[in-house]
């Protein structure tokens, strides 16, 4: 073997030892969004507000559009509007459906493994008839160290805003 041979593969090995533990760091390290807020109405209004989703357009700024049976392991479609207007569609698989208690999904990009984000409501009792409403985001994979910014700054703002807008029509309820 040539001494150039040999630097070439020793090259591509270490490049690929690299783009390996890079997968792997980028898989094994999340970037989380989370956004909590307290509702002054009871979890299963909180719960109604969430899941009447043929209202989303009149209140909800941030899941504009949701259509599919809201069944654990079906497959629904939601569109999603980002700080800066833009919309994405996208077709989730449902991971939990409890009443009043958690709403859990599953979006990939490909096969997964590249851009995959597990998202929750999770709504908690709170004295005197109120709730805490929980939203929140798992992102893994090869791309998310790439988008970790955008997602802080164009996604986790829409939380808040869709948490806050599901707050004020849930209290209307009661």
């Amino acid at each position: 073997m040539t001494s150039r041979r040999r630097k070439v593969l020793i090259g591509l090995g270490a490049a690929a030892v690299v783009l390996i533990a890079y997968c792997v760091f980028s898989i094994a390290k999340p970037t989380v969004l989370r956004v909590t807020t307290e509702v002054d109405a009871s979890p299963d209004q909180v719960w109604q507000v969430l899941t009447d989703r043929t209202s989303y357009p009149e209140w909800n700024p941030f899941i504009v559009s949701s259509t599919g049976e809201l069944k654990t392991g079906a497959k629904i479609t939601n569109v999603l509007r980002d700080s800066s207007g833009s919309e994405t569609i996208f077709t989730p698989e449902l991971l939990a459906v409890e009443p009043g208690r958690e709403l859990r999904w599953i979006g990939k990009v490909g096969f997964g493994g590249i851009f995959d984000g597990e998202h929750s409501f999770r709504i908690e009792p709170l004295p005197g008839g109120r709730s805490r409403l929980i939203q929140q985001e798992t992102f893994r994979g090869v791309a998310v160290p790439m988008t970790a910014g955008w997602l802080e700054g164009k996604i986790k703002p829409q939380f808040a805003a869709m948490n806050q807008a599901l707050a004020t029509r849930a209290a209307a309820l009661g």
